[in-house]
């Protein structure tokens, strides 16, 4: 199984091919075996996806799951808790050694 993703050209969020349109949750990507390219191609001249790209999935417990661990973690978010991340108001940002 493939299913399409990329992200969203407004907001960028993390966004799947449902076979009509785009969602946020993968549970919703549809296979698109065979026709990613295109879909690719068309989505992307419509200006509503950036840098779409097909992936391996399995079902799993009838929805789709990605098979790397690179792409589970674009579907699911991050792999911290949320209320430690950084916050672009963070007044000590410019403090920060990168």
């Amino acid at each position: 199984m493939r299913i399409l993703t990329g992200n969203d050209l407004k907001s960028g969020e993390v966004i799947w091919w449902t076979g009509s349109d785009w969602s946020l949750h993968v549970e919703d990507a549809a296979d698109v075996s065979g026709s990613e390219e295109e879909i690719a191609r068309r989505e992307e001249a419509a200006r509503r996806v950036n840098a779409s790209y097909a992936i391996d999935a399995e079902l799993h417990a009838g929805s789709p799951r990605p098979v790397h661990i690179k792409d589970r973690i674009r579907a699911l978010g991050p792999t911290v808790r949320p209320d430690l991340t950084l916050k672009p108001a963070d007044p000590d940002i410019g403090n920060w050694v990168i």
